[in-house]
C-alpha cells in the first residue's frame, strides 16, 4: 500500500511537465523500480527521451541521479553511458571544457567495456562540437574514425550525423570535392530519415559548391531542388533566383535566365537587398548584352558598379568591369574599353587583399512588374528624369556654341592638326617599340629554349646513372637471392631433398624471399624518387595498424635469430602516405633485425608532441659507429654487413628520408656502440597549411 501511494505522488508531481506518453511511463516505472543497478536503465532512457526533447536542464537533474546510481553499485555500463550524455549535455550548455573532458572520460571507459560502436558515438559527438566551435581539422579527424564504424552498423542517424559533420567541416576548409562526396551521402541518409530540415541545409551546400566551381547544370539541379520545398520564405527565393539566373545565363537557356533574374530583381528591389542586387543587375547587364540590348544593358551594369564599390564586393565589381569594356567594345567605343580593360586588370591583381564589407545606402524599395518582351525597360523608369535633365544640358550647350566666333574655329582646327601630328608620331614610335619588344621576346625565348634542353640533358644523365646503379645491383643482391630461391625450388623438383630436410629450409628460403622483396621495394622508389616521379598521396591512418602488419612479416626471422619484439604502440593517427610508411617502417625493422644478436630486444613505441606523430624504433644490436651516422642518409650508397653476414645495398635508409620528407616529416638517428641504435619518424597528424 505504501509503495502504491509512493508511487500515486511521484506520478502526479511529474505528470504536468511530462512531454510524451513514454517520458510518463518511465517516471511510473522509476517509482516502482528497486533501488539498485537495474534502475539505471529507465534512468537512461528518461535522459535519453528528455535529451531529443531539448529539455537540458531537466535531464542534468537525472544524469546526476543515475551517475549516483551507477557509481553506488559500480555499475560500469551505467557510469559510461550516463557519462557519456553527461558531455552531451554540457556540449548543448557550451559549457566546451566539461563536455571535452566527459567525452574522453566516456571513450575510455567504452573502450573497456570493447563497446566499439559507443566508441564511435563519442567520436562523432566530438567531431560536431569541434566542427560547431570552428576548430574543422579535429571534427573531420573524429567524423573519419566514427564512420569506419557506423557505416558497418545499421545506426543511419548517427552516420548521417558523422556525414553531415565532414560535409560542414570539409565546406568551410575549402575542400571542395571532399565537400560535395560527404553531402551527397549525407543527402541519400537525409532523405531515408525523412529529415526536411537536414535535407534543406545539404541542398543549400551543394548549390552553393557546384555555384562556386562553375558546374552550371549541377547547381541548377540543387537549386531548383530547394525551391521546391515547402515553407520557403522570399528571403531566401530572392538570394538563390539571382544565382539560380546566373547559372541559366550561363548554359544560354535565355527564357528561364529572365525569368529567374526578373523574379530576383522584384524580391531584392522590394526589400532593398544591395547584395543580391547588386548579382542580379551583373547577370541582367550579361543578358542583355548577349541580346545585344547595350543601352539597357549599360544602365544596368553602371548601377551595379556604383553598388559593387559601396559595398566593396570587389569580385562582383571585377565582373562589372569585364562586361562594361564588352559593351563599349560592341557600341565601338574602344577608348572607354580600354579604360575599363585597364581597371579590370588592375582590380583582378589586388583581389587577393581582405574584402571589407561596407553597408550601402537604403533608398526607398520599388517594385516593379515585367514583361520577356519588355525588358528592355527594366531601368529605364530610375532614369527617365537623368536622361531628360542631359537632352535640356546639350540642347543648352549647342545655343552657346552658336555663338562663338570665328577665332574660336580657328583655334580648335590649329589644335586637331596638332593632335593629328602627335597621334602619327605616337604611332611611329610606338611601331618601333613593338619591334623592340618583338626582338627581346625571341631572345628570351631562344634562352628558354636552351635552358629546357640543358635541363633534358641533365635528366637524360640522371636515367643512365639511375640504370646503370639498378643493373648493378639486380646482377647481384638480387640475383643473389633469387639464385638461392630458385636453389631450393630445383633441389625440390628433382626430389633431392627429403620432407624433413625441405621444413628445415623454409626459415631460410623465406628469409631470401622477403630480403628481395624489400630489395624490390627500396629498388622500385629509390629509381621513382631519382627521376622526380614519387608523389605521396597522404591520408589519415592509424599507424598502429602498420606496426601489426609488418611485425608479423618478421616474426619468423625474429625467432631464428633468438631476437625479442617489444610492441608498445598506441592507436594515434599520422596524415601521410600509408604504402610509404609501410616501406619506411619495414626499412627500419629489416635493419633492427639485421644488425641484433641472439638476445637482443627490438622496440616500436609511438609519442604525441606539439601536434605531431612521433614513431620510434630501437634495438639493443651493435649499434652505429659516430663516423658512419653521417653517412646513413645520404644518396650514395652506404652499407655493412650483418650479426649473421647479411648483405645490404645501402638504398633502405636514403630512400627512407626521401619517403618521410616528401610527407613533411623528419627521420634521424641515435646510437652507441654496443649499446644499440633508435630510429625516430615525425609526421604531421593533420595537413599542412599552404
Amino acid at each position: 500500500m505504501r509503495k502504491i501511494i509512493t508511487a500515486f505522488l511521484f506520478f502526479t508531481m511529474f505528470l504536468g511537465f511530462s512531454q510524451t506518453k513514454e517520458i510518463d511511463s518511465l517516471f511510473i516505472e522509476l517509482a516502482f523500480q528497486k533501488q539498485d543497478s537495474t534502475k539505471v536503465v529507465p534512468y537512461l532512457h528518461l535522459i535519453k527521451s528528455l535529451y531529443a526533447l531539448k529539455e537540458y536542464d531537466r535531464g542534468m537533474k537525472y544524469v546526476q541521479a543515475s551517475e549516483k546510481l551507477s557509481y553506488s553499485f559500480n555499475y560500469q555500463k551505467g557510469i559510461a553511458e550516463t557519462t557519456f550524455y553527461k558531455a552531451l549535455y554540457y556540449a548543448e550548455k557550451n559549457d566546451y571544457i566539461n563536455a571535452i573532458s566527459g567525452f574522453a572520460k566516456a571513450k575510455n571507459l567504452f573502450i573497456e567495456q570493447r563497446d566499439t560502436i559507443a566508441v564511435a558515438k563519442v567520436h562523432n559527438s566530438i567531431g560536431t562540437l569541434e566542427s560547431s566551435r570552428g576548430n574543422f581539422t579535429k571534427g573531420i579527424e573524429h567524423a573519419l574514425a566514427a564512420t569506419k564504424t557506423l557505416e558497418n552498423s545499421d545506426l543511419k542517424e548517427e552516420l548521417s550525423l558523422a556525414y553531415n559533420t565532414l560535409a560542414e567541416s570539409y565546406y568551410h576548409t575549402n575542400a571542395q570535392d571532399l565537400a560535395i562526396t560527404y553531402n551527397i551521402k549525407a543527402l541519400a541518409l537525409q532523405e531515408q530519415l525523412k529529415d526536411s530540415s537536414g535535407v534543406n541545409k545539404t541542398y543549400q551546400r551543394l548549390s552553393d559548391l557546384y555555384y562556386k566551381k562553375k558546374e552550371h547544370k549541377k547547381s541548377i539541379f540543387y537549386f531548383e531542388k530547394l525551391l521546391s520545398l515547402k515553407g520557403y520564405s522570399d528571403t531566401l527565393r530572392a538570394s538563390i533566383y539571382p544565382k539560380l539566373g546566373g547559372e541559366y545565363l550561363a548554359i544560354k537557356n535565355y527564357d528561364k535566365a529572365t525569368n529567374y533574374l526578373i523574379k530576383g530583381y522584384n524580391l531584392n528591389r522590394a526589400s532593398n537587398n544591395k547584395h543580391n542586387l547588386l548579382t542580379v543587375l551583373n547577370n541582367l547587364g550579361d543578358l542583355n548584352l548577349q541580346k545585344n540590348r547595350l543601352k539597357t544593358a549599360k544602365n544596368q551594369l553602371l548601377e551595379a558598379g556604383e553598388i559593387a564599390k559601396n559595398l566593396n564586393n570587389k569580385s562582383e565589381l571585377l565582373k562589372q568591369y569585364k562586361l562594361m569594356k564588352a559593351v563599349d567594345s560592341t557600341q565601338r567605343n574602344f577608348y572607354n574599353a580600354f579604360i575599363w580593360q585597364g581597371k579590370y586588370y588592375e582590380l583582378k591583381a589586388d583581389l587577393q587583399a581582405p574584402v571589407e564589407v561596407v553597408q550601402a545606402p537604403v533608398t526607398s524599395p520599388t517594385t516593379i512588374d515585367f514583361d520577356s518582351e519588355v525588358i528592355d525597360t527594366l531601368t529605364s523608369s530610375n532614369l527617365t528624369q537623368d536622361i531628360k535633365s542631359i537632352d535640356e544640358s546639350a540642347s543648352g550647350s549647342r545655343l552657346k556654341f552658336n555663338h562663338y566666333n570665328f577665332y574660336v574655329y580657328f583655334l580648335v582646327s590649329a589644335l586637331c592638326i596638332a593632335v593629328l601630328i602627335l597621334i602619327v608620331l605616337y604611332l611611329k614610335g610606338n611601331k618601333n617599340a613593338k619591334r623592340a619588344t618583338e626582338l627581346e621576346e625571341r631572345n628570351t625565348l631562344v634562352e628558354l629554349e636552351n635552358a629546357a634542353l640543358l635541363e633534358e640533358t641533365q635528366n637524360l644523365e640522371n636515367v643512365i646513372n639511375v640504370k646503370d646503379k639498378l643493373f648493378s645491383i639486380i646482377s647481384h643482391d638480387l640475383k643473389d637471392s633469387l639464385s638461392s630461391i630458385t636453389g631450393f625450388i630445383n633441389l625440390l623438383k628433382d626430389g633431392s631433398l627429403t620432407k624433413e630436410e625441405f621444413d628445415a629450409l623454409i626459415p631460410e628460403l623465406s628469409e631470401n624471399a622477403n630480403n628481395a622483396s624489400l630489395l624490390l621495394f627500396n629498388l622500385l622508389n629509390w629509381s621513382k624518387s631519382q627521376m622526380q616521379s614519387l608523389e605521396p598521396k597522404p591520408t589519415l591512418f592509424d599507424v598502429q595498424e602498420v606496426f601489426k602488419d609488418k611485425v608479423q612479416l618478421i616474426e619468423q626471422r625474429m625467432e631464428k635469430k633468438g631476437i625479442t619484439l617489444m610492441n608498445n604502440s598506441l592507436r594515434d593517427f599520422a596524415f601521410a602516405d600509408r604504402s610509404m610508411f609501410e616501406i619506411v617502417i619495414q626499412n627500419l625493422l629489416a635493419n633492427a633485425l639485421k644488425f641484433c644478436k641472439k638476445g637482443d630486444v627490438i622496440s616500436i613505441t609511438n609519442h604525441i608532441n606539439n601536434g605531431s606523430c612521433i614513431v620510434s624504433i630501437a634495438d639493443t644490436g651493435i649499434g652505429i659507429p659516430e663516423e658512419n651516422i653521417n653517412k646513413l642518409f645520404k644518396s650514395t650508397p652506404f652499407t655493412t654487413s650483418g650479426t649473421n653476414n647479411e648483405k645490404g645495398t645501402g638504398l633502405g635508409l636514403p630512400i627512407c628520408k626521401e619517403l618521410v620528407e616528401l610527407n613533411n616529416g623528419k627521420i634521424w638517428v641515435e646510437s652507441m656502440v654496443n649499446v644499440g641504435t633508435t630510429f625516430y619518424i615525425q609526421l604531421p597528424k593533420s595537413k599542412p597549411e599552404e
